[in-house]
C-alpha cells in the first residue's frame, strides 16, 4: 500500500540520523566502559537520567501540539512562530533558574564539588529545547534528509570531541584521563547541542508571528496534559537510574551497580532505536492520515508489522548476546541477565506508543497523562519493592511491569474512545511464536553444546524462518486483510 511504503521510506531516512547516528553515539559506550570504572560511569548515567526529566519540563509537550495544530490551522507559519516564541521565553526562564540555584541543587544531589555539571546541563537543555520545534517543522515538511544531516552533524561533533578527550589525548599525547572524566562527556555534549542549534537557525525565519493569545491558549491546553504524560513517562523510563543509588542496601557500591545496570541497558540499543525512529516517522504520518478513508485499518496494519520487526530484534539480540556483550567492558558483564527483560520492556513501550495514537488524534490528551501517571505509580512502587531485594534486577522487572501495564490499559481505553481494529489474534501469534523460538533455541543449546559458530548459523536460520513465516502469515506487503 502506498501509505505504508511512504511511512517505511520516511522511517528509513529518519533512521539515518537516529539508528545510524545514535548507533555511532552508542559506540562510545565501549570506550566509556573501558575508560571509566562502573562507579564513574554511574555518575554519567545519573546526570543523563536527571536531564531526561528536565527536558520534559523544558519542552512541555509543544512538539506534539505543533503537529496537532499545524494540520488544523490554515496559517502554518503562525502556529510555528507562536509556539517557538513561547518556547524561547520559557526556556530562558528555566535556564536562568537552574543557573541561579546550581550550587544548592548540586549539593542536594551529592555533587557539591561539581556545581559546573548542573550549569553545563542547563545550557545543554536550553540548546536542545530550542531545536525541538525546528526539527519538528522539518518533519512536518517531510524534509527528512535535512533533519538527518543536522542530527548527524551534532553527533559527529559529540563523538569527535569525546574521542579527543578520552582516547586521543591519553594515547597519543600521554595525557591521562583525570578523575573527573565525566566533565569531558558533558562538555562534548554541550558543544554538539550548540552546533545543532546553529545549523537550525534558518528554521527561525518564521519566528515573526502575529501574536495569537487564543491560539497559544489552545496549544497549552492541548500540550500540558502531554507534559504530565511525558514527565510520568520519564519516571517510567529513567527513574530506576535516578534513584537506584538511594534504594540499594547500605554498604553496596551504589554508583558501581548503577554503572553496570546502565551499561547493560545499552545492550537493548536496537529495540530502543527502532522504537525511537519509528516514532519520528509515525507521529506526523498518523496525523496526516487521520481523516482519510479506512485510516483505522491502516493503523492496525502498521501495528502488525511494527510488532513483527520488534520480535525479530528481540530474537536477534538474545541469540547473539555472546557477541554483543563485548560491546561493554568485561567489568559490566555481571548484569547481562537483565537484557531479555529490558528488551521485552522496550517492545511493550513501542506497542504502547503505537496505541497512543487514539488519544492524540481524538484530542483527549488527558487520557495519555493518566496512563503515564498510572505507569509512574507502578514504576515507583515496584522499584521501592524490588530494588532493595533484587538490586538492579528488580529495576529491570519494574520497567517491564510498567510498560506492559500501560500497553494493556491503553488498548482497553482506546477501543472505547477511538476504536482501531487491531487483531489481537495476529499480534498474539507473532509474539508467542517469537517467545517459543527463543525458549526452544536456549533449551537446545543446553542439551547440544555445539560450537559458537554453529549456534550462530542455527540462530540466523531460526530468525529467517520466523520472519518468513510471520510475513507470509500477515499476507506480505501490502497486506490484503487490513487487520
Amino acid at each position: 500500500m502506498s501509505q505504508l511504503r511512504a511511512l517505511a521510506g520516511q522511517t528509513a531516512i529518519y533512521g539515518l540520523s537516529s539508528i545510524v547516528g545514535r548507533l555511532l553515539n552508542y559506540l562510545l559506550v565501549p570506550l566509556y566502559t573501558r575508560v571509566f570504572s562502573p562507579a564513574e560511569y554511574g555518575v554519567v548515567s545519573e546526570f543523563y537520567a536527571y536531564a531526561t526529566f528536565l527536558m520534559v519540563i523544558y519542552s512541555y509537550g509543544m512538539e506534539t501540539a505543533f503537529f496537532h495544530f499545524v494540520n488544523r490551522k490554515q496559517r502554518h507559519e503562525n502556529v510555528y512562530g507562536n509556539a517557538q516564541f513561547l518556547l524561547l521565553c520559557t526556556t530562558a526562564l528555566f535556564t536562568l533558574l537552574l543557573l541561579l540555584f546550581s550550587s544548592p541543587l548540586s549539593q542536594a544531589m551529592g555533587y557539591a564539588n561539581h556545581p559546573e555539571y548542573l550549569r553545563w546541563f542547563a545550557w545543554i537543555l536550553a540548546f536542545d529545547t530550542l531545536t525541538t520545534l525546528p526539527f519538528a517543522r522539518l518533519r512536518q515538511q517531510n524534509r527528512a534528509l535535512r533533519f538527518a544531516l543536522v542530527k548527524l552533524a551534532g553527533i559527529a561533533v559529540n563523538i569527535g570531541l569525546t574521542l579527543w578527550f578520552l582516547w586521543y589525548l591519553p594515547s597519543v599525547q600521554a595525557v591521562p584521563v583525570s578523575d573527573d572524566g565525566a566533565s569531558y562527556v558533558f562538555m562534548a555534549n554541550l558543544v554538539s547541542s550548540g552546533v545543532m542549534l546553529l545549523l537550525l537557525l534558518p528554521q527561525w525565519k518564521a519566528l515573526r508571528p502575529e501574536f495569537d493569545s487564543a491560539l497559544l491558549r489552545e496549544m497549552l491546553l492541548y500540550a500540558l496534559p502531554l507534559m504530565v504524560a511525558g514527565f510520568a513517562g520519564m519516571i517510567n523510563e529513567t527513574l530506576d537510574r535516578a534513584v537506584l543509588k538511594y534504594l540499594l542496601p547500605a554498604g553496596t557500591n551504589a554508583l558501581g551497580e548503577l554503572g553496570i545496570y546502565s551499561a547493560c541497558y545499552k545492550l537493548s540499543i536496537l529495540m530502543t532505536l527502532f522504537v525511537q525512529t519509528f516514532r519520528y516517522a509515525a507521529e506526523p504520518f498518523y496525523f496526516s492520515q487521520q481523516h482519510k478513508e479506512n485510516s483505522g485499518a491502516l493503523f492496525a496494519r502498521v501495528m502488525n508489522y511494527f510488532v513483527l520487526i520488534g520480535c525479530v530484534i528481540f530474537l536477534g539480540v538474545l541469540f547473539y548476546l555472546d557477541i554483543i556483550r563485548f560491546f561493554i567492558g568485561e567489568a559490566y558483564h555481571s548484569g547481562l541477565h537483565v537484557v531479555p527483560v529490558l528488551l521485552a520492556a522496550n517492545l511493550c513501550l513501542g506497542i504502547y506508543l503505537n496505541l497512543s495514537v487514539w488519544y492524540k488524534l481524538s484530542g483527549k490528551t488527558a487520557y495519555g497523562a493518566w496512563l503515564s501517571v498510572v505507569g509512574a505509580m507502578i514504576t515507583l512502587s515496584f522499584n521501592l519493592w524490588l530494588v532493595p531485594i533484587m538490586g538492579y534486577t528488580g529495576a529491570a522487572w519494574a520497567t517491564l511491569a510498567c510498560y506492559a501495564s500501560m500497553m494493556v490499559l491503553s488498548w482497553l481505553k482506546g477501543q472505547t474512545v477511538y476504536p482501531i481494529p487491531y487483531s489481537l489474534r495476529r499480534l498474539g501469534l507473532i509474539v508467542a511464536t517469537a517467545a517459543l523460538c527463543w525458549v526452544a533455541v536456549e533449551q537446545t543449546r543446553v542439551l547440544y553444546p555445539l560450537s559458537p559458530s554453529q549456534w550462530w548459523l542455527i540462530s540466523g536460520l531460526v530468525i529467517l524462518g520466523y520472519f518468513g513465516a510471520m510475513w507470509r502469515f500477515l499476507g506480505g506487503w501490502p497486506v490484503r486483510n487490513p487487520a
